[in-house]
């Protein structure tokens, strides 16, 4: 019998990732805080539910999918959290990009009534979760995640575990770190053929077959060349993830350098607004700084 699933954040990521759950036939009890945002998945024949507590006593595979650190933390263990719910031998999964410390903590605190977690942050932005290609980085007990398996292979394309639990958050910091250098060494190049007067899309026409290719370039172009930016991956969620990167490196003793550089210029591009705007979003302050805006 198909184990009834939870899910519990629905935002640019979560709702497109539970419907893909729904469509792949799997039953769904929700939550959200904001319950406008549950209206489409209750048509497709979602349970919804008054909080999280309610999804995890009627689920036995629980999936969370919030913003950070301290709203994973109150969604799981705080009052009227999942914990107090749960039913031994469930499965929380957390798919949300926190700080692997908080996420150990976690774990301990469900290890103790018998309840497994596994992080399982994704890569792929509002686009993958759409079309469920995804990628997603998992850390957890090796033999319970074949039974989670499916459930996950049923929002994306690839599916890695990377270790034990804690080791995807680590993965995605590491992602992140990579996809920020990537958007800001793009910002960079294309501002400057910009001012010298090269048509940017023929430059991305010139350079894409060769080493500086790549997906990032690929799906953040159009944004440049028509200097529109709404969000797939919202730029505050991404100064999120580096201070998490940044403090992680600070915990190991790993230099990140770079990182710190490209967290403070995310920062700035907030601190003028645009935080709510796509995290490419950066060319635009490329611009500023460059006598081009």
């Amino acid at each position: 019998m198909a184990e009834t699933i939870g899910f519990i954040g629905l935002g640019i990521m979560g709702k497109p990732m539970a419907k893909n759950l729904i469509k792949a036939g799997h039953s769904l009890v929700i939550y959200n805080r904001t319950q406008s945002k549950t209206e489409e998945l209750v048509s497709m024949g979602a349970d919804l539910k008054n909080s999280p507590k309610e999804v995890s006593a009627n689920a036995s595979i629980i999936i969370t999918i919030v913003s950070d650190s301290p709203e994973v933390e109150s969604v799981i263990l705080g009052k009227n959290g999942i914990i107090e719910g749960i039913k031994e031998d469930s499965v929380v999964i957390d798919m949300s990009s926190i700080s692997p410390i908080t996420t150990l903590k976690i774990a301990k605190e469900l290890d103790q009534r018998g309840v497994s977690l596994f992080d399982a942050p994704v890569s792929g932005g509002e686009v993958g979760a759409m079309e469920g290609t995804l990628s997603i980085m998992v850390g957890g007990d090796g033999v319970i995640y074949k039974r989670i398996e499916p459930v996950l292979m049923a929002m994306g394309k690839s599916v890695v575990r990377v270790g034990e639990v804690g080791a995807g958050g680590f993965t995605k910091l590491s992602n992140q770190i990579i996809v920020a250098g990537a958007l800001q060494s793009i910002s960079e190049a294309m501002v400057l053929a910009k001012k010298a007067g090269v048509d940017m899309q023929l430059v991305y026409q010139a350079i894409k077959g060769g080493m500086a290719g790549g997906r990032t370039l690929d799906m953040k172009i159009p944004a440049f060349v028509d200097g529109k930016f709404k969000p797939g991956f919202k730029m505050d969620l991404h100064i999120k993830d580096l201070k998490n990167a940044l403090l992680a490196g600070k915990s190991l003793g790993v230099a990140l350098p770079s990182t710190g550089l490209i967290h403070e210029l995310f920062s700035a591009c907030s601190a003028q607004g645009e935080g709510q705007k796509d995290h490419s979003v950066i060319f635009q302050i490329l611009e500023q700084l460059s006598g081009l805006k």
